[in-house]
């Protein structure tokens, strides 16, 4: 069992003992130390922090532990109930809220969930603030109101379709041209809340929608991380229901997978690259991802005359280096697209909207559209090291080794060769180094992999 707290929120298991797992008592510590947070942002007489949840078994019970206790520490507390991450992050932007609470693991499996934190703009925290509330919620000098200063809570479970309209709101969906193309669409919402957004989405866009794991009751019925070994279902039935395509979103609905209409996979990598193509193809500008996401985005981004940036890896970096360069796009080779257009933060119902109004108007297949981009493969490895073992000089050692390539060490080390890359991150917690390469194809992918951890270990003298 797994407890862990970072500048971006508090994660980990559910049951078992306070500070070493994700218990009442620990939910109640961090929400009081947000609460708190809060409250010293703005000197007010009132504050509104947004709540929402994805399906998972435990959301229910935390989510009542966190807005019960910003209640008691006076604060409104505006109650999406079930929700999307990306959903919360509009309703604080539309309700002027001090910010908002997303009960979710993400793509961790059903035993896991988690407190991520949002500020005034429904972005998540950035570093500084983080480390703040990570100092309140060990303090002792936590304050609550009294009786005749209560919060209250006000639900409101039509955020969802707001989040819709806001979406068919935007200037590059074109509704029309994708009630036009008539698609099939087979959706696996993994049980959680992308089994409610995801087919209302398509409805209002004239989709005809097959349901697949759409009941948001939290038993997931499969890994809930979008990744092809995980998607034999989907795949199968994109196949047997002769659909134009699949879509599958992660727990709560901040990642996009596509399958393509012979039920292979479109890659996650290309998620953003493909809405990129056609945002790029409407508006000029600059793109954003982080160091490990494939160099498809940055070819793609030349193609249009822009040019491409990277990134730290982390939602919060490539949102910051998106404000920096103005990029018009920019997201995570996990699936996550950010449209600055429509808000900071990835967001799977605009990805969805995107992509599908890129395809409606190209008139061709998923498949096609995919043969279309620079075909690039990953491998993503790591090495264990001994604890004694200085990872930040073997890096740096390795860094030097290539001090002729294109070297970048904002986030680890990042080499840039003519036909590949090679990414070094160390871990914040165990003596492991992460190797993130990408090639031309699989197998060369894996090679150079192969060579740098074994160079990695001469370093080392491993």
């Amino acid at each position: 069992m797994t407890l862990i707290k970072s500048i971006s929120g508090i994660r980990g298991t559910i049951g078992g003992k306070p500070g070493e797992n994700l218990t009442p008592i620990d939910a109640v510590k961090f929400a009081s130390a947000y609460g708190t947070f809060i409250k010293n942002q703005r000197n007010k007489e009132t504050h509104r922090v947004v709540v929402g949840r994805d399906a998972r078994l435990s959301g229910e019970m935390l989510q009542q532990l966190v807005m019960q206790t910003l209640v008691g520490m006076g604060i409104q507390v505006i109650d999406l109930d079930l929700s999307t991450t990306p959903t919360v992050e509009v309703a604080v932007k539309l309700e002027h809220a001090d910010g908002g609470i997303i009960l979710t693991a993400s793509h961790n499996p059903k035993q896991w969930n988690a407190l991520k934190l949002l500020d005034s703009n429904g972005e998540f925290l950035n570093a500084e603030a983080g480390a703040e509330i990570l100092k309140l919620s060990e303090s002792a000098n936590l304050e609550y109101v009294d009786v005749d200063h209560l919060g209250e809570i006000h639900k409101n479970d039509a955020y969802i379709d707001i989040h819709i309209d806001e979406v068919l709101d935007l200037e590059l969906v074109d509704e029309e041209a994708i009630k036009a193309a008539n698609f099939k669409i087979v959706v696996d919402g993994v049980n959680s809340t992308g089994g409610i957004a995801i087919p209302l989405l398509l409805d209002r866009l004239g989709v005809h929608t097959v349901k697949l794991y759409c009941d948001p009751n939290g038993h997931f019925p499969h890994n809930p991380e979008p990744l092809k070994e995980h998607l034999g279902d989907i795949c199968a039935l994109v196949k047997e229901e002769t659909a134009d395509l699949g879509i599958v979103v992660d727990p709560d609905v901040d990642r996009l997978a596509f399958i393509d209409e012979t039920g292979e996979m479109f890659g996650e990598e290309y998620t953003l690259v493909a809405c990129a193509d056609y945002v790029l193809s409407e508006k000029s500008g600059d793109t954003v991802s982080n160091l490990s996401s494939s160099r498809a985005l940055r070819d793609i981004t030349e193609k249009h005359g822009g040019s491409y940036h990277a990134a730290a890896v982390g939602e919060v970096n490539v949102v910051t280096k998106m404000k920096e360069v103005g990029a018009v796009i920019g997201g995570e080779g996990n699936g996550g697209i950010i449209y600055p257009e429509s808000h900071y933060g990835r967001d799977a119902l605009v990805g969805v909207a995107l992509f599908l109004t890129h395809l409606a108007k190209k008139k061709i297949k998923v498949s096609e559209l995919r043969a279309s981009y620079p075909a690039y493969h990953m491998s993503k490895k790591k090495i264990e090291l001994t604890p004694e073992l200085d990872v930040d000089a073997i890096l740096k050692t390795i860094s030097e080794n290539y001090k002729n390539e294109d070297v970048n060490m904002i986030d680890g080390v990042k080499i840039d060769f003519e036909k590949h890359w090679v990414h070094l991150r160390k871990s914040n917690t165990e003596p492991i180094i992460r190797i993130y390469t990408e090639a031309s194809s699989q197998v060369d992918a894996d090679k150079v992999a192969d060579d740098m951890i074994a160079e990695i270990k001469k370093v080392a003298s491993i």
